[in-house]
């Protein structure tokens, strides 16, 4: 099979976001967010604190929530979720959840569908 040609750096340019790059948003105390949004998700990079809490809330956007390093506990509808590196958690739409972070803190990807408007006002 014969690769495509490659981007030229404008076509990259405009198209490759590093989200390391992206602003930092203190969505609660302890939790530094790096959001990045399309059309129809969003994907939001979490630093978490050792110890912080993502306080209980619910949203209209379904999530899933991947442990990229660290652990925490994830509170959906009163019960406790252990999730570590390499676990993922699907997240229903309304559904009321919380986070407890590990001694160690955590590293997390959400992702959001559809777009978290409220994380868009953040960025503007």
């Amino acid at each position: 099979m014969k690769k495509e040609i490659l981007a030229t750096k404008k076509e990259r340019d405009e198209k490759i976001i590093r989200y390391e790059n992206e602003p930092v948003v203190e969505i609660a105390p302890g939790m530094r967010y790096q959001i990045i949004s399309s059309e129809r998700m969003t994907v939001a990079f979490i630093d978490a604190a050792p110890n912080s809490v993502g306080p209980a809330h619910s949203h209209e956007a379904e999530q899933i929530l991947l442990v990229l390093d660290g652990a925490c506990e994830e509170a959906v509808q009163g019960k406790l979720y252990p999730l570590k590196k390499g676990d993922a958690l699907v997240i229903p739409s309304n559904v009321e959840h919380g986070t407890y972070m590990s001694d160690k803190g955590c590293l997390i990807l959400d992702i959001y569908s559809p777009p978290r408007q409220d994380y868009l006002v953040k960025l503007a």
